[in-house]
């Protein structure tokens, strides 16, 4: 396959995790600029389903799709679908998946998707086309869901202080440009020389509720759990805390063996569905972080499934929904 200048953080290490085989099914279920694709369909005879919410990375992945003579299906979809569309397609059970999960530099440097405070541009962050965006729920959130989403989801303690002032300011003005809602956070919290921008976290959180993203990546990493065969393997890239605690507990349940004690008799336990391949995360070397300064955060877990069935799913989780809020607002 040809080359691309698009290198995906960790793409290396996640490859290799995935072990990708001659006549091999995967899933590469954020297809963002196809790096992760390019590597696998590099592997002669595999055969892969990317997946992306975007449509911009759908339409710019169109010559990849030409000159894969084939062995590339390119599905314009949410990845927390990924069983739903490997069904539509025929396809039962795959041997690999990756995730990279998050907002793609791609999408961070286009100032017209609204997801960067560095770029003026619409106060927007959807990865797809249709939704709430950031600037409705600035709009029409209460104050203390503001809160709430702002210290969740972008773990910033003066989230109370900054929906105060969002909820202050938009009564006359709405907030419709990410500078706009910069200014203001960077009125609100202070900073010193060093720290990273004030709005940082309030951008993040928004992002992230804004695309249900914690969401999508709870139900995407059971439904591989669902599709992956045994010996299929399973590989996360993601770049915040929040993420990788998901990804970190999914798989340590999952992974868990053993019970009870030579005093106790021996404790009922669903067996293992994955086996770790990474005790600990990966994470990106000198080289890599000096090229991409965002691989600084960058981990990287990884696991083989097992032969056992898949365990049942978690329920509700008790973040904010967008639906709930939006109703509400």
């Amino acid at each position: 396959m040809s080359s691309t200048p698009h290198v995906p953080v960790l793409g290396r290490e996640a490859v290799a995790y995935l072990a990708p085989r001659e006549g091999g099914v995967y899933v590469d279920t954020t297809f963002g600029a196809g790096g992760y694709s390019r590597a696998i369909l590099d592997v002669p005879g595999t055969r892969l389903i990317a997946i992306d919410r975007d449509r911009t990375a759908i339409a710019g992945g169109a010559e990849l799709v030409k000159s894969s003579a084939g062995r590339l299906t390119l599905v314009e979809d949410r990845f927390s679908h990924l069983a739903d569309v490997c069904a539509s397609l025929g396809v039962e059970t795959i041997d690999g998946v990756v995730m990279d999960v998050g907002v793609s530099s791609m999408q961070l440097d286009q100032a017209g998707r609204g997801f960067s405070f560095r770029l003026d541009g619409p106060l927007d962050m959807r990865m797809g086309q249709t939704g709430p965006t950031a600037a409705d729920v600035v709009a029409r959130a209460s104050e203390s869901d503001l809160a709430d989403i702002i210290y969740l989801f972008g773990e910033e303690r003066h989230s109370r202080r900054i929906a105060r002032a969002i909820v202050a300011d938009r009564q006359e003005t709405p907030f419709t440009t990410t500078r706009a809602l910069a200014d203001l956070v960077g009125r609100v919290v202070r900073s010193k020389p060093g720290d990273i921008h004030p709005a940082t976290r309030t951008f993040q959180a928004l992002r992230i509720f804004v695309n249900e993203e914690l969401e999508e990546l709870q139900t995407a990493l059971a439904a591989a759990e669902r599709v992956l065969k045994p010996g299929g393997r399973l590989v996360v890239v993601s770049f915040h805390s929040l993420e990788d605690r998901i990804v970190k507990n999914f798989l340590g349940e999952r992974s868990k063996t053993g019970g009870g004690s030579r005093h106790l008799p021996e404790v009922a336990q669903i067996a293992p569905s994955f086996q770790l391949l990474t005790r600990r995360p990966v994470v990106a070397g000198e080289d890599e972080v000096a090229q991409n300064p965002r691989a600084r955060s960058a981990k990287l877990r990884a696991a083989e499934r097992t032969s056992a069935p898949a365990h049942a799913t978690d329920g509700a989780s008790s973040w904010p929904k967008l639906s709930d809020v939006m109703r509400g607002g």
